[in-house]
């Protein structure tokens, strides 16, 4: 996703002269050389470059169309443009810290490049509406690298899904045995909530496709600009209706961050359950050498690396989220200074949750499940006693004396140390309770299993036809 450029010029550089800077006319005093670095965006901005030069030939072309550029000098600033952008695709392009920012860099190259005509192109804007337009350009292909990612995973949960739909676990309550599911079942749980991820931003790129270019510094431009042509030419659904509002509106960057937040908290739940089902003492997966490191003193160790950074980046996305909140918590409009540091904490989230996202998309095919472990740690813990509850039930008994009744069992089967079907009926039905040999097929992991066979139930046949479901779901988008 991040676009491989030069670094930051290392080299210190001359302090600028005012009238060197392109708002210097009205300044005196050179800006101090600390004050330039101190405020200078372009160490991290300039990754903006590709949306920032997709910007400014639309502008152009909307110049020219409106009378206020003439063609040729559209067609000079385009090929300009052009040219700084393959330039920098490239790592030839210089960075000066000097100009600031994305936006002063390649308006300064361009004017080097053609000459006066350059300096036509900022006519009818502000870097205000400029940078707001780079930063929804930015985040609305950030969300489709994203969106890609997720369908890679997702299909990746639904195929292990499909190979396990009749692996048999235990499920947990309070991380104790419960009831038996099928390992299918669970993957599809996880299948579910990235499932809603996906569809959070995808809403959520439906209010960052809106244009603010053209709201200029804040109250709009004097000149007859077509701000509905320069949308129709980057492809935005909307045109920002409040030219205050399209400059300072950072709602947009935090909804996403919102978005990658709550997906991160998702993948930190899937990674604790693979650090736990890994360990020795769960033993219910095996996780592929691949994604994990040993340690450099114990030699037997098999440190579940991939799962646990996973789990602790999802500390590091929500805390951009709560330092964007915090940014823009008692900003007055329009535009303020503080907005420049709106954009690492982006940039970063976007890397993260992508390279998260990766990472478990290469992981999940790769993992190889102890399926007989697993079935035995499904019969452990009396995780069919609710069964037993349910069979008392049908037989006329009401729940709340079924419950009863079945814990006495329960309670009989601790003392013994042994499993409900290893009782006597007498001994399951506390010597009163309707209580005949078919019991005892009901109290397997299988019958438990089978049990459980409706919409949205863990009973392998309910777990395939969910997998068909949501394949469907993948591609109905």
């Amino acid at each position: 996703m991040k676009p491989s450029i030069p670094a930051a010029d290392a080299e210190p550089q001359p302090q600028s002269q005012a009238t060197e800077k392109p708002w210097g006319g009205r300044f005196e005093q050179a800006t101090d050389r600390f004050v330039e670095a101190f405020t200078a965006s372009v160490a991290f901005d300039r990754r903006l470059y590709a949306q920032d030069i997709a910007g400014s030939i639309a502008h152009a072309t909307m110049l020219a169309e409106a009378g206020i550029l003439g063609a040729a000098e559209q067609q000079q600033i385009v090929a300009g443009l052009t040219a700084i952008r393959a330039e920098i695709d490239a790592g030839h392009f210089t960075w000066s810290v000097a100009r600031e920012d994305v936006h002063m860099n390649i308006e300064s190259a361009l004017i080097a490049r053609i000459g006066e005509v350059g300096k036509k192109l900022h006519t009818a804007r502000s870097r205000n509406d400029q940078v707001a337009t780079d930063l929804r350009l930015y985040l609305r292909d950030t969300v489709d690298v994203l969106d890609r990612q997720l369908l890679r995973l997702l299909g990746a949960l639904l195929d292990f899904a499909e190979r396990e739909a009749d692996t048999a676990m235990p499920g947990f309550t309070h991380l104790q045995p419960a009831q038996p599911i099928t390992l299918g079942h669970h993957v599809l749980a996880w299948f579910e909530m990235l499932l809603r991820d996906r569809a959070r931003f995808a809403d959520c790129r439906k209010r960052v496709n809106v244009l603010p270019l053209g709201a200029a510094a804040l109250a709009g431009t004097t000149f007859p600009i077509r701000r509905e042509r320069v949308a129709e030419l980057l492809g935005f659904a909307a045109v920002a209706e409040n030219s205050l509002d399209a400059v300072s509106d950072r709602d947009f960057a935090i909804e996403f961050a919102s978005c990658a937040a709550l997906t991160m908290i998702h993948l930190s739940r899937i990674a604790e359950e693979l650090v736990l089902w890994s360990s020795q003492q769960f033993r219910f997966i095996e996780l592929p050498d691949a994604f994990c490191t040993g340690s450099s003193i114990m030699p037997q160790k098999k440190n579940p690396d991939v799962p646990e950074l996973v789990r602790g980046k999802s500390g590091r996305v929500t805390g951009h989220l709560m330092g964007l909140l915090m940014l823009m918590k008692s900003q007055p409009l329009a535009y303020n200074k503080d907005n420049q540091e709106d954009k690492e904490p982006l940039f970063d989230t976007a890397d993260t949750v992508h390279d998260c996202l990766r990472a478990f998309a290469d992981l999940i095919p790769a993992i190889e499940p102890r399926r007989e472990h697993l079935l035995q740690a499904a019969a452990q813990g009396f995780t069919t006693a609710t069964d037993f509850a349910d069979y008392l039930v049908r037989r006329g008994v009401p729940f709340r004396d079924a419950h009863a009744i079945v814990g006495q069992a329960v309670r009989t089967a601790i003392a013994k140390g042994c499993d409900l079907a290893q009782l006597s009926l007498t001994e399951l039905g506390g010597g009163h309770a309707p209580v005949t040999e078919e019991i005892y097929e009901l109290l397997t992991v299988e019958g438990a299993l089978l049990a459980r066979d409706h919409l949205g139930a863990t009973a392998p046949a309910q777990v395939r036809a969910a997998i068909v479901r949501g394949r469907k779901r993948l591609s109905s988008r």
